[in-house]
């Protein structure tokens, strides 16, 4: 149901601007090129939902199903996603500034490249998901689980790392300026030797040859 009227989807111009979506069935819709801005998606259906190109500004998804979901280049900037299941959902060059996940299912998330700085994803279950060359700077980490995650050459420079778990995750590759060992839960946590170079002299470390 479209908020106070029964336009469809498809029918509606473009921009979309301050709608509300309520218990709408879009299961495998195609989201290409469209354009929504400060519109509300509650309790919708976008399992198998596909975007290409698509861009959402400043919009709330509450109790949004993302299952399955694959978005492409397309931009979620500025965004709340409140109590969302994104069950195997996957990302692919697509913008996330400055967006929220508060009490979401993040489990398993693929992201491949992208732009994920600015996003608050604090106390997150990120377990397994999987960020490959990814620009996640100043990201809040703070209190995630990233057991055995994947986060590799990405740019996680000046990460909210504080009470994260990061054992067992990948981090290879990945820029970790900021990042204080001592703060994290970081046992089998996989770094390559540079990283442990940089990690030691923040650490004070005086390495010599």
């Amino acid at each position: 149901m479209l908020s106070g009227s029964l336009v469809s989807l498809r029918d509606m111009p473009e921009p979309t601007e301050d709608v509300t979506f309520h218990d709408e069935d879009w299961y495998a819709e195609d989201l290409a090129d469209r354009h929504f801005v400060n519109c509300t998606f509650h309790r919708v259906d976008l399992t198998e939902a596909t975007s290409q190109g698509a861009v959402f500004e400043g919009c709330t998804f509450g109790d949004v199903a993302f299952n399955v979901s694959r978005h492409a280049d397309s931009a979620f900037t500025r965004c709340a996603f409140v109590r969302c299941n994104l069950f195997e959902a996957e990302f692919t060059g697509c913008k996330l500034l400055g967006s929220t996940f508060d009490r979401c299912d993040l489990r398993p998330l693929t992201v491949t490249g992208g732009d994920w700085s600015f996003l608050t994803l604090a106390g997150g279950d990120l377990r397994g998901a999987r960020f490959t060359g990814v620009r996640m700077r100043e990201t809040d980490l703070s209190g995630a689980d990233l057991t055995g995650a994947s986060l590799t050459g990405c740019d996680l420079s000046d990460v909210q790392w504080r009470g994260a778990r990061l054992s067992g995750a990948d981090l290879r590759g990945s820029d970790l300026a900021g990042l204080d060992p001592a703060t994290v839960h970081r046992a089998g946590t996989v770094i390559d030797v540079m990283q442990a170079a940089t990690l030691a002299r923040a650490l004070g470390f005086d390495i010599r040859g």
